[in-house]
């Protein structure tokens, strides 16, 4: 990635051009501007996440078991997959504000169906279109915080704008199991559709915009899992976003069962807080510890899951673990699209597309995969099943340290 030299006023800040380079290089993070990216991909990720903490009343109202409620995660997450790669094909050439905003627009209006709907039928559709809009959106966001910065500052430009997930976790389900609780489960989404008005404004006022590419410039999106190293990280996207869902999709169920489903939204909080740490650690750390941060990431979510096999009969482990999933996971979208980015070079919006359709492939199978162990095998079978697919994910990350996960990363 090369860029031009900056020809803005001193002090000023001006988006890079789509490909890396052309309009001027920022000379420091616009921070107002990626702060609005993270609020934007906080409302992705907690429309993603929040049934997770809300099951138990959501399938009381909606007249359907708490299996089937967990598949509004899955089916969210099979609108993203259907549509991230052929979305990201088809509005190329269209002003990335216009699509951010379009995006944010549809998550409204999912989010405000999904509140006001008392049949299960109906809600599954909110919940899919919620999926294109995160499609959509999840193509834009880390090319979009990537093309803000300079070369040196790109990784913490991704991680200023993917801190929206820890704090998703962290902050926005814990309140939203806990609103949910306590004036019931519909007001958390109405609240979401409050915020994603304001966050309409907000990309409006403060993002700049950044022009599509030429028509007939398309990137060839399959491709780029042709690119040295982009194959072992989209492996790795697949598994680890695949065992991490197949248990915090029914982390409700799972605490219930344990007796603490009191405690889910402190739980959550353990989770999220940790989730925070480590999406600080990864931003300061990633442009020398790629690698590195990758590897401690999978050994940490890993050790959470043998704890919660083992020894989640007792409380405090439980805590323990949720501090150690969290500690692990809040960094890993950063790492990964970070690594997607640096392996698919001149490919990288390609390779960050089949990223994100992988991901929410992942997050379907997790649902549905969850569900059935759920039923079948009781929740007790989630946090072994977790550990079991985190193998093969340490395997790759630790093979591929020529390209994917390499030990030096590139300047640029």
């Amino acid at each position: 990635m090369s860029t031009s030299p900056d020809t803005a006023a001193a002090g000023e800040d001006t988006l890079a051009a789509p490909d890396g380079g052309g309009v001027g290089e920022p000379r420091k993070l616009p921070l107002f501007a990626l702060l609005a990216l993270a609020t934007a991909v906080f409302i992705t990720s907690l429309t993603e996440t929040l049934p997770a903490g809300l099951i138990p009343a959501m399938s009381g109202d909606l007249h359907v078991s708490e299996s089937a409620t967990g598949q509004t995660v899955t089916i969210y997450a099979i609108g993203t997959a259907l549509t991230a790669i052929p979305l990201t094909a088809a509005t190329s050439a269209v002003p990335r504000k216009v699509l951010l905003l379009l995006a944010m627009a549809g998550f409204a209006v999912a989010n405000t169906v999904t509140a006001v709907s008392s049949i299960y039928g109906l809600t599954m559709v909110a919940r899919f279109l919620a999926g294109v809009a995160a499609g959509l959106a999840w193509a834009l966001l880390a090319g979009y915080a990537r093309r803000m910065a300079p070369v040196p500052l790109q990784g913490k430009a991704i991680a200023i704008a993917m801190a929206g997930i820890p704090v998703a976790l962290s902050l926005g389900v814990p309140a939203g199991t806990f609103v949910g609780s306590e004036l019931g489960w519909r007001v958390s989404f109405l609240a979401m559709t409050a915020i994603t008005i304001a966050v309409l404004v907000w990309i409006f006022a403060a993002v700049p915009d950044a022009p599509g590419q030429e028509r007939g410039e398309s990137p060839k999106l399959l491709s780029a899992a042709r690119v040295p190293g982009v194959a072992p990280v989209l492996f790795v996207t697949l598994l680890f976003v695949l065992a991490h869902t197949i248990l915090y999709a029914y982390v409700a169920p799972f605490l219930g069962d344990l007796g603490l489903g009191h405690n889910t939204d402190l739980v959550l909080l353990v989770f999220g807080a940790a989730s925070l740490l480590s999406i600080w650690t990864v931003g300061t750390q990633i442009h020398r510890r790629l690698r590195t941060l990758t590897v401690a990431s999978t050994l940490l979510v890993a050790a959470a899951a043998a704890l919660l096999a083992v020894v989640a009969d007792h409380t405090a482990p439980v805590y323990v673990a949720a501090f150690l999933w969290g500690l692990g996971w809040g960094g890993v979208p950063t790492l990964l699209q970070t690594a997607a980015g640096d392996a698919g070079g001149d490919a990288a919006d390609a390779a960050q597309a089949m990223l994100v359709t992988l991901w929410n492939v992942a997050m379907a199978a997790g649902g549905l995969l969850g569900g059935i162990l759920l039923d079948v095998a009781g929740s007790g079978s989630l946090p072994w099943t977790m550990l079991l697919i985190l193998l093969p994910v340490l395997v790759v990350v630790v093979l591929a340290r020529g390209h994917g996960f390499p030990r030096r990363r590139a300047a640029s």
